[in-house]
């Protein structure tokens, strides 16, 4: 399988020899939650669900924003996990991205 990922200059580095360390290992599988959440540091489960979960939709922060009243600033520090998502905020985040508020969580 062909993965293209986009991700920050600086990173560039960083995930290439992640790759090449899991290929080298037995099977080279590891699950994309291990590799986000294990790899980049300020990075939690919360908050790659949240950011994979909009990508899924084809939403933009602004976009969410509209359709849940969240603040797009909100949005923004809670994908950055700079914000911890609250269970209520959780609720009204998976009603609109189409999955359980426990990812949030």
């Amino acid at each position: 399988m062909t993965l293209r990922l986009r991700v920050q200059r600086q990173n560039v580095e960083r995930v290439r020899r992640y790759v090449d360390s899991i290929e080298a290992e037995e099977g080279g599988a590891v699950s994309l939650e291990d590799f986000f959440v294990g790899h980049f540091p300020g990075e939690s489960k919360p908050s790659v669900s949240l950011r994979g979960a909009r990508g899924k939709e084809g939403l933009t922060q602004c976009q969410l924003a509209e359709l849940t009243g969240i603040p797009q600033r909100h949005i923004s520090e809670m994908e950055n996990g700079r914000r911890p998502i609250g269970k209520e905020t959780a609720r009204k985040l998976a009603k609109v991205l189409n999955v359980d508020y426990r990812v949030f969580l």
